[in-house]
């Protein structure tokens, strides 16, 4: 799950549909991206950031060595 992106949301005050809109996608899609079940791009990866005004880094880093570190 990713729960630096969610919080991030929240803290926006932003809903899952939201988000969706703001980086044109499905709700569904968003919703997946949130809880780990779908990979994105790295432009898509590029808009999240825009859309908190930060990196991708800080959105993603966290949750992916996490992550990385269960399956090993």
């Amino acid at each position: 799950m990713m729960h630096v992106l969610k919080q991030h949301r929240l803290d926006k005050g932003y809903s899952c549909e939201m988000m969706a809109r703001k980086l044109c996608i499905s709700k569904t899609y968003y919703w997946q991206i949130e809880q780990g079940k779908r990979r994105i791009t790295y432009e898509l990866a590029m808009k999240m950031a825009e859309v908190f005004n930060t990196t991708p880094d800080t959105l993603f880093y966290e949750d992916t060595v996490k992550q990385l570190t269960k399956t090993t």
